[in-house]
C-alpha cells in the first residue's frame, strides 16, 4: 500500500469566502481575482490534486491578487473529479497517470491566449503547488511565454531535459516532505548549476511537510506558522523581481 502522500488533514479545513468569480474559457472554467487598480501583469496558480475549487488555493490567488497582478487558476482537470479524501490511496497511482501535470500544454496556451486578449495582459508568470508544482516545472521547460515561475513541493522526475529552464523559477520544499527525498532535491541542484542558463533558486524550509505553504492563518500551527509566512513572501517576492 501507498503511504500518503499529503500529509496534511483537507478534512480539517476551515471554508473561505472568495474574492474574485468565476469564468468560463473555451473548455475550462476558471476562477479569476483582479486588483482594485489597472495591471497589465498576471499570475497563472496552478492548484494541487485537489482541484481549483479548493479554498486554500482561491485563498493563494486571493493573496496574489493583492500583491498587484491579474490572478487566475484555471480548472486543468477540465471538470473531472479531482482527488478526494475519501479516494484510496491504493488508487493513486492509476488517477495520476488519468491526470499527468506534465500534459497541461493545451490549457496552458488557452489561459495565455485569454490572459493577453481580453485581460490586456503583458507580463505574465505562474505558481503551483505539488500536482500544480510538477506542471509549474514541466511548463518552465516548455512555455517562453511565461516570465517566471514558482514550482511549490513538485518535482519532475527522471528526465535529462528537466534542467533547461526557459525563464527564472523558483522551487519551494518542505523539509519533512516525505514525496520528495533530500537526494532529488540535491540533483536537481547539481543538475541546475550544470545546465541551467537563466536564474533559478531552490529553497528548503525546516521542519515543514508536504503542502505547508498553502494553508490560511487559521489552518496554521503557531511553529509553521513563521515559515509558511516566509515561504509566501519569498514566492511573491521571486514573482515581483522578475514580472
Amino acid at each position: 500500500q501507498m503511504a500518503d502522500p499529503f500529509l496534511y488533514n483537507t478534512g480539517e479545513r476551515s471554508g473561505y469566502a472568495c474574492l474574485g468569480h468565476e469564468v468560463q474559457i473555451e473548455h475550462i472554467k476558471a476562477y479569476v481575482c483582479r486588483p482594485s487598480f489597472y495591471t497589465d501583469k498576471a499570475v497563472i496558480v496552478i492548484h494541487d490534486i485537489f482541484g481549483w475549487m479548493f479554498p486554500d488555493i482561491r485563498y493563494i490567488v486571493d493573496l496574489i491578487a493583492g500583491h498587484g497582478y491579474i490572478t487566475i487558476c484555471p480548472d486543468f482537470f477540465k471538470g473531472k473529479d479531482p482527488w478526494k479524501t475519501t479516494d484510496h490511496w491504493h488508487d493513486f497511482a492509476d488517477w495520476m497517470k488519468e491526470n499527468d501535470p506534465m500534459k497541461v500544454d493545451r490549457e496552458a496556451d488557452v489561459v495565455l491566449k485569454y490572459l493577453k486578449e481580453q485581460c490586456d495582459a503583458e507580463k505574465i508568470g505562474i505558481v503551483g503547488f505539488s500536482w500544480g508544482g510538477m506542471a509549474v516545472h514541466h511548463l518552465m521547460l516548455k512555455n517562453p511565454q511565461l516570465s517566471a515561475g514558482v514550482s511549490l513541493y513538485g518535482i519532475i522526475r527522471d528526465s535529462e531535459e528537466r534542467y533547461s529552464l526557459l525563464n527564472p523559477t523558483f522551487f519551494i520544499f518542505g523539509e519533512k516532505d516525505h514525496t520528495i527525498s533530500y537526494d532529488q532535491i540535491t540533483l536537481l541542484e547539481e543538475k541546475l548549476k550544470q545546465y541551467c542558463k537563466v536564474p533559478y533558486k531552490i529553497k528548503v524550509y525546516p521542519g515543514q511537510v508536504h503542502g505547508f505553504a498553502q494553508l490560511k492563518p487559521e489552518d496554521m500551527k503557531p511553529n509553521d506558522k513563521p515559515y509558511i509566512e516566509e515561504a509566501r513572501k519569498d514566492m511573491i517576492d521571486w514573482i515581483k523581481t522578475f514580472i
